[in-house]
């Protein structure tokens, strides 16, 4: 694991401060990465609103956001050869530009967890039991509720217990989950040249692909949506310190997951486009049951409950590996003295960081019970605030790619294209699009409720809210404690820079 020196130190005044080392491989982590973003509840959630926006190019919208994300990808890969450290952004960001920078990236990776997890569990209870047939308990908040805290602490447990147990299970939900999916589009593609479909179907074609083909604004809102059905992928970097290969398997692992992605998300974006045609997806853009559920029932018949099934393992999955980031950021944070030690400790036998896990999951659970109070539409709220929080903390890091290596972006192409020019334009994309998002979300009449909050949409005050919480955490323990804020910054070093492991 590369340390500077002061990261090392604060990490040898805290026992059991070491992850289990070569715990999982490559395919694990990415595995992981996959699983992170969630992939059939993430098509769920976005396939109507960007039809809605777009029409028939909604494959084309799909493929343009993957750009910044494969070029963030890329920055996580060339950092995290510099410095294997589970921290990841908040890491890389106080080695490149400052602790206070990086301690504000750490945050938002920590808080994007809490914003999520409870949701992605009660996703996955309300699909699971639509797939048993238990609707009466799916639309019973009470039930709804009790059945996602419980996923939640079962996936926690699963996640304190070990890392090979959790790649395990993550192994058997990205089988079943892509299995149900292809299934899915196989059967929906066969219906529609056969001209067997049910509802208003389209013959598929390549002009989709153009992401432009419905105009600039269009486009826009688009990537507002798409660009995040990507997010969660560099959860396998987050494990760097837990897997083989350590310089460069997590790295690949979130290139790789970010392509798997995007050929998963076009073949089923075609299909539902294909089959179900623009008006149904459009006027139910706003309900991602109707599109996975109804829909679901219109294409498979019978064998509907496969999709509700794929979209129940896909957040079941996503549940688990979105605690991932959060608790080993908190871990990294801790261990360096930039967050209250106890969140460093590391479980004696499992080798997990347990208490900043368990931290993750009950400030989680707490967040969702308390937001499920105020109303439904207040949940979906805290998510569309999640935005803000991804670009800001991927822009971050593409940021601090280029900054980090700037010595070393002038020796050839491959360092000017791939480590400066590419992390800095993904960097600039998020930074757009962040500053769209705010736009948009300062508009109450945008918002999931409808209703004003200090006359913003209530998810842009959500996430000025968390920011000011932020900024008053890292300043009380900048008082408390500042050995963390008296680091000194990492240098490059040139092997590294060259694809030759450091000794």
């Amino acid at each position: 694991m590369a340390q500077d020196s002061a990261g090392g130190a604060a990490g040898a005044e805290i026992p059991n401060a070491e992850l289990k080392h070569n715990a999982i491989g490559f395919l694990d982590a990415l595995v992981i990465g996959l699983n992170s973003t969630s992939p059939a509840y993430s098509l769920a959630a976005v396939i109507g609103p960007i039809v809605a926006l777009v029409g028939i190019y909604a494959p084309g919208v799909m493929l343009a956001s993957f750009v910044p994300m494969l070029l963030i990808a890329a920055a996580f890969y060339y950092l995290n050869k510099v410095d294997q450290d589970c921290g990841t952004t908040f890491s890389w960001v106080t080695r490149a530009m400052g602790p206070w920078a990086g301690w504000l990236g750490g945050w938002a990776i920590t808080m994007t967890g809490v914003l999520v997890i409870g949701s992605l569990a009660d996703v996955a209870v309300q699909f699971g039991l639509l797939a048993a047939g238990l609707d009466s308990w799916a639309a019973n908040p009470v039930i709804r509720q009790t059945l996602a805290v419980v996923v939640i602490l079962a996936m926690t447990a699963i996640c304190v217990i070990g890392t090979e147990l959790s790649a395990h299970l993550q192994d058997i939900l990205i089988l079943a989950q892509v299995f149900f999916l292809l299934a899915f589009a196989v059967v929906a593609f066969y219906r529609v040249y056969a001209g067997t479909s049910t509802l208003d179907s389209i013959e598929p074609s390549l002009s989709w692909l153009n992401p432009f083909g419905a105009g600039g604004a269009a486009l826009t809102g688009g990537l507002l949506l798409g660009v995040f059905i990507y997010w969660g992928w560099e959860s396998a970097v987050n494990l760097t310190e837990e897997v083989k290969d350590s310089a460069t398997a997590p790295g690949k692992a979130g290139i790789w997951s970010t392509v798997v992605l995007l050929v998963t998300y076009l073949a089923v974006g075609f299909a539902v486009v294909a089959y179900a045609g623009t008006a149904f997806l459009a006027a139910n853009a706003g309900e991602e049951e109707a599109i996975f559920a109804v829909l679901a029932h219109e294409v498979m018949g019978g064998w509907d409950w496969v999709v509700l099934l794929a979209v129940c393992t896909s957040a079941l999955a996503s549940t688990q590996t979105t605690i991932i980031p959060a608790s080993r950021t908190a871990l990294s944070m801790a261990r360096r003295h930039a967050l209250p030690p106890p969140l460093a400790h590391i479980h004696p036998r499992f080798r997990t960081p347990d208490v900043s896990t368990w931290w993750v999951a009950a400030i989680a659970i707490a967040w969702y019970l308390a937001v499920n109070q105020i109303s439904e539409n207040a949940l979906l709220d805290s998510l569309t605030a999640l935005s803000l929080l991804i670009a800001f903390y991927y822009a971050l890091t593409g940021v601090a790619c280029a900054v980090y290596y700037r010595r070393h972006l002038r020796e050839n192409l491959h360092n000017f294209l791939l480590i400066g020019l590419g992390p800095v334009v993904g960097a600039g994309l998020l930074a757009w699009l962040l500053e769209e998002s705010i736009s948009d979300m300062s508009n109450p009449e945008n918002s999931a409720s409808g209703v004003s909050w200090f006359g913003l949409g209530p998810p842009l005050v959500i996430g000025i809210g968390i920011a000011v919480v932020g900024v008053l955490i890292m300043c009380f323990w900048r008082v408390h404690d500042g050995r963390f804020w008296r680091e000194r910054r990492g240098v490059v070093d040139p092997a590294l820079v060259h694809g030759k492991r450091s000794p």
